[in-house]
């Protein structure tokens, strides 16, 4: 088994509800993301895949989320808040959509809200 790693940043705010008192202020955070893909098997050229479409589909989802209050979102709201969790499921339904290699397939994101907390979503 393979696995590539892709690793990305942005800043954006979010406010919770129902959370801990302190994390229903409007507040922001430097996240970091960690996208993992895996696969058995290595195309022609020796790799699972290329680096550069993997980093070029995360940018596009990045670049949605950059410097902005999460919540806004299209996708966001009420029924999906915007925690780490939600945010890491977000990801990775936009990566789904662009990745239909059978040889490799998303097998975490993870968002970093601090140096110290994170959520991991693995899609089924």
């Amino acid at each position: 088994m393979f696995e590539l790693k892709v690793v990305s940043h942005f800043a954006a705010a979010h406010q919770l509800k129902m959370v801990d008192k302190k994390c229903e202020n409007l507040h922001g955070h430097n996240w970091k993301v960690e996208v993992c893909i895996r696969g058995k098997e290595l195309n022609t050229a020796g790799v699972l895949m290329d680096f550069g479409e993997i980093k070029q589909e995360v940018k596009r989802i990045v670049e949605k989320l950059d410097h902005c209050f999460l919540n806004d979102l299209e996708g966001f709201g009420d029924h999906f808040p915007s925690s780490s969790e939600n945010l890491a499921l977000f990801i990775a339904r936009g990566l789904k959509e662009a990745f239909h290699s059978p040889a490799a397939y998303i097998y975490s994101v993870t968002t970093w809200e601090s140096h110290n907390a994170c959520a991991t979503y693995y899609p089924d």
